[in-house]
């Protein structure tokens, strides 16, 4: 029987594409991961709670792959960063397209992955034997938000510059070693271009790669310990006895991967990337907002949805306790989280068996949901009516050199009343002034106003050495008027006052 030839040579194509195939097999054992990955078996009810993971690899890989076009055309410059933006957006073909892809998708994996967190904490899979697979979730959960974070100072507008200044000043009240970390997240003592720099390599190259490798530990310890299963009343985790009926029920009842429950994870998936498609379309990208501007005090920067719990928490807080639980909590709280399953490892599963678990993670998303209302509403918002035409009270401005009327005029004009009140009168956003001068000192003083702190933006850019020299001046007369007394040195300066000419007043 006479074979045609054209058959004959699809014949031996495939024969040379399956040897290449077992060669390239035999070396790497790549087929052998993808079996073992696709076919391997699960649990029998692993359903509709198990597709959280699965949406956030999606949302992840969405973003490497945006990710990798946009960084072909931003400008990680100062002076070129916003302008490049504006460039994809307006310019390039479908580029506002792409960034509105790559912002809507960080949003969803974030989100994704917090609901994983949460459907692992209430259903107890993080007991034994599956505790580093936890600690890897922690771990790729802090790294997915420093993502987050990151990219939104890619925008280099008004809420970066900001959202820049209150984390470097949170950084900065570390003990001892403030200034330094706050050197090290900025790359000088302010916002520059190295600061840019450095936050672009955080976000394009050391929290991708940490990403990828915590995911890459996160599938292994999946793959190696199984898919947990459904919690039972009664259905006690005890580590002598669990990996030994774990295996005997999946064999006996569980079911392979793919296609059973890899058709779920594709459906939720399919679902949510054309969800992904159509707000980015509708919605479009995020930013950029306003050119940042450190002399515009109105600014009313605000974080990303994300992150507007913590800036509500922040901005609610006594300033007695801000700093040391800004110093003190995050890391407590991932160190504890991380930790957890190695304490509570063994036990019940089902939710209805540990009520604590469950109030704990009611109160948690409820905390986080007002907060993240109060943070979009800013009911704290200062009265920022003291506008540079309000005249500065006269008791301060009576009986000062010329120097130090000098610097009341440079408080009036760089409007620093509209954030500082002095006797009452002016802005509530930074602390009354009225007495810094028993606060502070000369020196002291004088830092503040160039390098900023705490919610201040640094001014040592916009004010002449002669101007922050005139403004400290006049700053050290505000000591609450009868309180001069129990300052050294302050009795005397104020009778070389009074005994001064009229005309020098």
């Amino acid at each position: 029987m006479h074979i045609p030839d054209s058959k004959v040579a699809i014949h031996d194509a495939k024969r040379v594409g399956l040897k290449a195939v077992q060669w390239l097999d035999d070396r790497t054992g790549l087929l052998w991961i993808l079996r073992h990955s696709m076919f391997h078996r699960v649990p029998r009810n692993a359903k509709w709670w198990y597709v959280f993971g699965s949406a956030t690899l999606m949302f992840f890989t969405i973003q490497i792959a945006s990710g990798i076009v946009l960084a072909t055309l931003y400008a990680p410059s100062a002076a070129q960063a916003y302008d490049s933006l504006v460039y994809i957006d307006t310019t390039v073909p479908f580029g506002w397209f792409l960034r509105a892809i790559h912002g809507w998708s960080s949003n969803a994996m974030c989100f994704m992955m917090l609901i994983h967190l949460a459907q692992v904490f209430l259903h107890g899979s993080y007991k034994y034997p599956r505790e580093l697979t936890w600690v890897a979730g922690v771990l790729l959960c802090v790294t997915t938000l420093g993502l987050a974070f990151t990219g939104q100072i890619m925008r280099w507008d008004a809420d970066a510059y900001w959202g820049l200044g209150i984390g470097a000043s949170i950084a900065d009240r570390a003990p001892v070693i403030g200034n330094q970390v706050r050197a090290l997240v900025l790359g000088g003592p302010d916002i520059s271009g190295a600061t840019l720099t450095r936050f672009f390599a955080l976000h394009v190259f050391v929290l991708p790669g940490s990403a990828i490798a915590l995911l890459g530990f996160h599938l292994y310890s999946v793959l190696r310990h199984g898919i947990s299963e459904m919690p039972k009343v009664g259905a006690v985790v005890e580590p002598a006895t669990y990996r030994e009926g774990y295996e005997a029920r999946t064999k006996k009842t569980g079911v392979p991967f793919y296609p059973d429950a890899a058709r779920r994870d594709m459906v939720v998936c399919g679902a949510l990337l054309i969800a992904l498609v159509g707000v980015a379309a509708w919605c479009g990208p995020f930013g950029p907002g306003e050119l940042p501007d450190p002399t515009n005090i109105n600014a009313s920067p605000r974080p990303d949805g994300l992150f507007l719990w913590i800036f509500a928490a922040l901005a609610l807080l006594p300033p007695s306790v801000e700093t040391p639980l800004l110093l003190i909590g995050p890391p407590l709280g991932i160190a504890f989280l991380a930790a957890f399953p190695f304490f509570c490892n063994r036990g019940e599963r089902a939710p209805t068996r540990r009520p604590l678990s469950v109030i704990a993670l009611i109160i948690i998303v409820v905390g986080a949901g007002v907060l993240t209302v109060l943070g979009m509403k800013s009911p704290w918002s200062p009265d920022m009516n003291a506008w540079t035409s309000a005249p500065s009270p006269v008791e301060f401005t009576e009986h000062r050199t010329p120097l130090e009327l000098q610097g009341a005029l440079e408080f009036q004009f760089a409007q620093c009343r509209n954030c500082h009140a002095i006797g009452g009168a002016g802005g509530e956003r930074g602390p009354d002034l009225t007495e810094v001068a028993t606060r502070l000192s000369w020196d002291q003083l004088v830092r503040q106003v160039q390098q900023g702190g705490g919610n201040m933006p640094a001014y040592g850019k916009t004010l002449s050495s002669a101007e922050t020299q005139a403004l400290v001046a006049y700053l050290t007369t505000l000591d609450g008027g009868d309180l001069r007394a129990a300052i050294p040195g302050a009795l005397e300066q104020q009778s070389s006052r009074d005994a001064m000419p009229a005309a020098t007043k």
